[in-house]
C-alpha cells in the first residue's frame, strides 16, 4: 500500500490525477444514467441502452487510464503503440458492454457479483493492453501478487456497486453506484501501476508507429470530449422526461403507469388524492386502490370507488389507454375525481324535489310521498292523516313590506312546523303560503288532532300579531285516508275543502273534513280560484253609474262599478266576490285593475266629469299606494282633481296613522278622497275629526227606508247637516224611489246617486240622467266616450 501512495507522489503529476477522476465521474454517472433507462425499457430497446451505457463506460475508464499514464513519469521518455492503443479502447467499450448487460439480467442468480467480476477484468485487460502499449528504452516489470491483489480489488467494489446500483432507489443509487465504480477503476489502475517497475534498456528498439504523447493527449481529450457530451445527452433526456413528469403532474386526472399489471409509476395528483405514495403503490395491482376495476377498455370510462390512504372511498371516473413508456408498451388509467360532479348530481336531485327558499319537500315529493304513505296504510290497514295549511294574512304583509319580509316569514314558518311535526312525517310547500303535512303514524283521529293543536299553538307563541305587524297565522284543513278518500287526490281535495271552511268560517284554528259540508264552502272556494284567473281571462267589466247635482239635475261624475260575469254562472256580485278577493289578497290586483280602466275612460270623456273609483281597506296597506295612483294618473293623463278615492271607514280601523299618512300624499296629488258608507261605522265622527274628507257619502241603508223610517231620516238629516258645517258635500246613494230623491234634496243634500237616476252601465250614457217624472228641466245629459268599450275593473 505504501509503494502505491508513494508510486501516486512520487511519479504522478497529481493535477492529471485529479482530471483523470473527475472524467472517470462523468464516464460513470453518464453510464449508470443510461443502465437505468435501460431496466426500464422493454427487451427489443434494452440492449440499445445498454450498450449506449458500455460505450459511455469504457469511453470513461480507457480516457481515465491514459490521462493519468499522461501524469506518469518513469523516468524515460514514453510513447504509445497505436495498434495496442486501439485494442485497449476496444476492451474497455466491450467489457464494459459485456458486464453491464451481464449484470442487467436479475432472473440470474448473483447478476450483480456477475457483472462485477466481468467489468473488473475489462478494466484489467484494457489496463495491461495499454501498458503493453507504452514504447520506452525500459523493460516493464510486473508484480504478480499487487496485479492480482489490483484485479481482486477492482472485482470486490465493481460487485459492489452493481449491488447498490440494483437496491437503492433514485438518484442515490446513481451517485453511490457512480463513486464506488470510480474507486473501482482508480483502485485497479492505480494498485496495477504501483506494482510495475521500469527498468531501463537503452538497446531496446522503439518502432516508427507510434503515439507520440501530445497525440494521444489530444485522442484523450477528444474521448473524454465525446464522453462529456454522452453525459450531456444523457442529462437532456433525463431532463426532457423530467418535464413530461412536471406535465404529468400538472395535470387534473390521477395517472397511473401500468406494465404487466402492476403500478411503476403515479403523477402527483393521484398521490394527492388518494393519499398513497409512489413508494406504497410501486409494484401493487391497480384492484388494490381502485375497487371492481374492469378489463381495461381503452378508451372506456369507468365509474368506480377509490380506496384512500385513510380509510375512506372517493368517486372516481377510470379511463384507460395504451403507452409507450420509458421504452416499453404500458397502460394508463386516467383517475378523474367525481366527488365534485356527485355533489353537483345530488344537490340537482335534491332541488328538483325540494323548495329552494323553505328546503321542504316540492310538490313532485310531497305527490310521491302521500301515494307511498296510503300504499303502506292499505298494506298494514293502518290511517293516514293529511294536512293542507294556509297562512292568514300572509298575502297583505307580503305586498306590504316586501318579498324579502315574505320569504324570511316562509323560512320561519318551515322552521316552526319542523319543530312540532314527527320525524315520520313529511312537511311540503305546495307553493306560495300552502303548506302540507302527511301524518301515517299514530292513532287517527287523536294523532291529527294533537299535531294541529301542537301548531296552533307554536304559531300563537311565535307569530304575535299584537306585537309583530308581520306576523302571520294559520288555518288547517285536515283529511284522514280511508275515512275521508281512497285516493291521494281525492284525499287532497277534502282537505283542501276543510281548509277552505277553516277560512270562510273565521281562521286561525283547524277542521276536520265531513262529508255533509255545505255547498257553500266549495262554491266560496271556486270563487276564489276562478277570481285569480278573471282578468286574464277577460271576465270583468267596468260600470259607470252617474252621481247627479241634486238641484240641478245635471251629471256631475261617475261611480266606476267592478262586475263580473264569471262563466256557467252568469253576472256574479260584488257583494259576493269582493269580500272573497280582500280575503285572498287578489283585490289588491283587482283594484288597480280597475282605477286604470276607469281612469283610462274617464280620460276621453270631452268634459271633465269626475270618477269615482273604490278603493279596499287591503289596498291601503300597502306603502306604496300613492305612488301607483300616481303612475295611473301619468300613464292615463286624467288630471288629479277629477279623481275620487272613496274609502270605507274599514281602512282607519288598521293602521290609523299609516292610512291617514296615505291619504295626505295622496291630497296633495290632487286627488279628492270620500269618505263611502258614512254611518256605519262605529268612530264617524272622530274619522271626520281625524282627516278633512272632500265628500261624505250616506249609507244606502239609510236611504231605502227613508220613506217609513222617522230615525232613519233623522240620521239623514244629520249627516247633511254635519256635512254643510264642516263644508264638505254630501251624496246619498241609493236613491230608488222619487220619494226618496224629493226628501234628500229637501234636506240640502249636495248630490244624490241611485238606480232612480242612472243604472251602472258599461259606458256613460247619452240620455237625459233623470228617469221617469223627475221635471225635464233638472235633468242634464252624461258624457259619451267616442266608441263603446268594454273595460274590466270593479
Amino acid at each position: 500500500m505504501f509503494s502505491v501512495i508513494a508510486c501516486i507522489r512520487d511519479n504522478h503529476d497529481w493535477r492529471l490525477v485529479i482530471v483523470a477522476a473527475v472524467v472517470c465521474l462523468v464516464g460513470a454517472m453518464a453510464a449508470m444514467l443510461l443502465y437505468s433507462r435501460a431496466q426500464e425499457c422493454d427487451a427489443g430497446q434494452r440492449k440499445l441502452w445498454i450498450g449506449a451505457s458500455g460505450f459511455a463506460f469504457g469511453t470513461g475508464v480507457w480516457a481515465t487510464h491514459f490521462i493519468a499514464m499522461l501524469a506518469y513519469d518513469g523516468g524515460t521518455p514514453i510513447t504509445y503503440a497505436l495498434d495496442l492503443t486501439l485494442l485497449s479502447f476496444f476492451l474497455s467499450v466491450g467489457g464494459s458492454w459485456v458486464a453491464i448487460f451481464a449484470a442487467s439480467q436479475r432472473e440470474a442468480r448473483f447478476s450483480s457479483t456477475r457483472g462485477g467480476v466481468l467489468m473488473a477484468l475489462g478494466i484489467a485487460s484494457m489496463h495491461l493492453t495499454g501498458m503493453q502499449a507504452i514504447e520506452t528504452q525500459a523493460v516493464i516489470l510486473y508484480d504478480p501478487a499487487m496485479t492480482l491483489t489490483a484485479v481482486a480489488a477492482g472485482m470486490l467494489l465493481s460487485s459492489a456497486a452493481f449491488h447498490i446500483f440494483s437496491n437503492l432507489k433514485g438518484m442515490r443509487r446513481l451517485f453511490s453506484a457512480s463513486l464506488v465504480f470510480v474507486l473501482a477503476i482508480c483502485t485497479l489502475h492505480f494498485i496495477s501501476m504501483g506494482s510495475i517497475t521500469l527498468v531501463p534498456d537503452p538497446g531496446k528498439g522503439v518502432p516508427t508507429l507510434v503515439l507520440d504523447t501530445r497525440v494521444l493527449a489530444a485522442i484523450v481529450v477528444v474521448a473524454a470530449t465525446a464522453l462529456i457530451l454522452v453525459a450531456l445527452a444523457v442529462v437532456f433526456v433525463q431532463s426532457h422526461l423530467t418535464d413530461l413528469r412536471g406535465l404529468a403532474n400538472a395535470s387534473q386526472e390521477g395517472l397511473l403507469i401500468l406494465r404487466e399489471g402492476r403500478i411503476i409509476d403515479v403523477n402527483e395528483r393521484f398521490q394527492a388524492l388518494s393519499g398513497w405514495k409512489l413508494a406504497d403503490l410501486s409494484g401493487k395491482a391497480p384492484s388494490d386502490v381502485l375497487t371492481a376495476v374492469q378489463a381495461p377498455r381503452e378508451n372506456r370510462p369507468g365509474e368506480t370507488l377509490l380506496n384512500t390512504r385513510t380509510g375512506g372511498e372517493i368517486a372516481v371516473d377510470v379511463n384507460s389507454s395504451k403507452i409507450v413508456y420509458r421504452g416499453r408498451d404500458c397502460e394508463v388509467l386516467a383517475v378523474r375525481d367525481l366527488t365534485e360532479r356527485k355533489q353537483a348530481e345530488e344537490m340537482i336531485e335534491h332541488l328538483a324535489h325540494h323548495d329552494v327558499l323553505t328546503d321542504l319537500p316540492n310538490r313532485s315529493l310531497f305527490d310521491t310521498r302521500i301515494r307511498q304513505a296510503l300504499q303502506v296504510a292499505e298494506r298494514k290497514n293502518t290511517e293516514v292523516a293529511l294536512f293542507c295549511l294556509d297562512l292568514d294574512r300572509f298575502k297583505a304583509v307580503n305586498d306590504i313590506f316586501g318579498h324579502a319580509e315574505g320569504d324570511r316569514i316562509l323560512r320561519k314558518v318551515a322552521a316552526i312546523l319542523r319543530r312540532v311535526a314527527g320525524e315520520s312525517d313529511t312537511i311540503a310547500r305546495l307553493g306560495g303560503d300552502e303548506f302540507a303535512i302527511i301524518q301515517s303514524d299514530g292513532q287517527q283521529p287523536a294523532a291529527a288532532q294533537k299535531l294541529a293543536a301542537d301548531i296552533i299553538d307554536e304559531f300563537a307563541a311565535e307569530m304575535d300579531t299584537a306585537r309583530d305587524p308581520t306576523a302571520v297565522g294559520v288555518s288547517l284543513g285536515i283529511a284522514l285516508y280511508p275515512r275521508d278518500g281512497s285516493t291521494a287526490e281525492e284525499l287532497c281535495n277534502n282537505a283542501d275543502t276543510a281548509l277552505y271552511r277553516v277560512k270562510h268560517d273565521g281562521r286561525g284554528r283547524a277542521c276536520f273534513f265531513d262529508a255533509e259540508m255545505d255547498e257553500a264552502a266549495r262554491n266560496r272556494r271556486q270563487i276564489e280560484s276562478d277570481l285569480r284567473h278573471a282578468i286574464i281571462r277577460n271576465q270583468l267589466h267596468v260600470s259607470y253609474q252617474p252621481i247627479l247635482n241634486a238641484q240641478s239635475g245635471e251629471i256631475s261624475g261617475y261611480e266606476a262599478l267592478m262586475r263580473w260575469h264569471r262563466p256557467g254562472h252568469g253576472m256574479t256580485e260584488p257583494d259576493i266576490f269582493i269580500p272573497i278577493a280582500e280575503e285572498s289578497g287578489s283585490i289588491v290586483q283587482l283594484g288597480e285593475w280597475i282605477l286604470l280602466q276607469a281612469c283610462r275612460e274617464a280620460a276621453r270623456w270631452p268634459q271633465p266629469l269626475t270618477i269615482a273609483v273604490n278603493v279596499s281597506p287591503v289596498q291601503f296597506m300597502l306603502p306604496n299606494l300613492c305612488e301607483r295612483v300616481e303612475a295611473v294618473l301619468d300613464e292615463t293623463g286624467l288630471a288629479a282633481d277629477r279623481l275620487e278615492l272613496e274609502i270605507t271607514e274599514a281602512a282607519l280601523i288598521r293602521d290609523r296613522d299609516r292610512v291617514v299618512a296615505t291619504l295626505q300624499r295622496l291630497r296633495k296629488l290632487g286627488v279628492h278622497i270620500v269618505m263611502d258608507d258614512f254611518g256605519t261605522g262605529y268612530s264617524s265622527l272622530s274619522n271626520l275629526r281625524s282627516f278633512p274628507f272632500d265628500k261624505i257619502k250616506v249609507d244606502r241603508s239609510f236611504t231605502g227606508v227613508l220613506e217609513h223610517d222617522a230615525a232613519a231620516r233623522s240620521i239623514v238629516r244629520a249627516i247633511i247637516g254635519l256635512g254643510h258645517s264642516l263644508g264638505m258635500p254630501v251624496v246619498t246613494e241609493g236613491v230608488e224611489t222619487e220619494t226618496q230623491r224629493r226628501i234628500v234634496v229637501e234636506e240640502g243634500c249636495a248630490q244624490v246617486q241611485g238606480l232612480l237616476l242612472g243604472k251602472p252601465d258599461i259606458e256613460p250614457s247619452m240620455k237625459p240622467a233623470v228617469r221617469k217624472n223627475v221635471p225635464a228641466g233638472q235633468a242634464g245629459t252624461g258624457m259619451p266616450p267616442r266608441r263603446r268599450t268594454r273595460l274590466v275593473s270593479e
